[in-house]
């Protein structure tokens, strides 16, 4: 039977259910206003424990941090939403899940059942301090491309042809020409000269182009995070 001694020790404890199979954890223990007996865990269930169920503990049992109660998963999973406003349960949404889980409905007091409010255990928040990393676009310089003209010396080699003349004899045939008379004959010597013409043309085209590279850089920040102590007022200061 779990009474009001157990309300602390029950946060985030497993809930089981009558096969042995593991329903979820508590998150919320609902009490009784005028009595602090727990009546319901609220219990995180489902995938990811993104759903909130609500599971009867007034009969169930403690025993090696977890909580066994006398109801199936799949009831538990079936249960009736219950949309808690102001930490408090309305009747309606009590009777509700007692009609869900077969439990007979209270009798009621002046009217109307005996109200429920949330059992929250003492609790402290605790914060840290995250690092948020991220990049910023900076100038890190600029490039450009300046074309200027430069004269340069070039020895080019250009093969040229030039005549020469050489004397041939051979023997004569037939009468002679005009014989003992003065007589002169000539040929005309060629010779090639290198010439130097200047052209224009395009040889290369230059152009920038700009490629991001990604490298790793390591980021230190100091960071402070709250941390947690647990004390007792009856035991001796030595053993805290």
């Amino acid at each position: 039977m779990i009474d009001q001694t157990h309300v602390e020790a029950l946060y985030d404890c497993d809930v089981i259910d009558n096969r042995g199979e593991k329903i979820g954890s508590v998150k919320r223990v609902w009490l009784e206003d005028g009595t602090g007996r727990p009546m319901w865990a609220e219990v995180h269930t489902g995938l990811f424990g993104m759903k909130e169920s609500f599971v009867p503990i007034q009969q169930g049992q403690v025993a090696a941090g977890a909580i066994t109660v006398p109801v199936a998963k799949e009831q538990v999973k079936d249960a009736p939403a219950v949309h808690t406003a102001g930490d408090h349960m309305s009747d309606e949404e009590q009777d509700a899940l007692y009609r869900h889980y077969g439990i007979q409905i209270p009798q009621a007091k002046t009217g109307d059942h005996d109200r429920l409010r949330s059992g929250r255990g003492a609790e402290v928040t605790l914060s840290e301090e995250k690092l948020d990393v991220g990049t910023r676009n900076i100038e890190t310089g600029r490039v450009r491309l300046v074309k200027h003209t430069v004269t340069e010396q070039r020895n080019v080699t250009v093969p040229v042809t030039h005549e020469e003349v050489r004397v041939v004899r051979e023997p004569a045939q037939g009468t002679a020409g005009k014989a003992f008379s003065d007589e002169q004959a000539e040929v005309t010597l060629h010779r090639e000269e290198p010439m130097v013409q200047k052209r224009t043309e395009a040889v290369e085209r230059v152009r920038l182009e700009k490629d991001a590279v990604t490298e790793q850089k390591n980021v230190k920040g100091q960071v402070r995070k709250e941390r947690v102590e647990v004390e007792r007022d009856d035991e001796p200061r030595g053993r805290r």
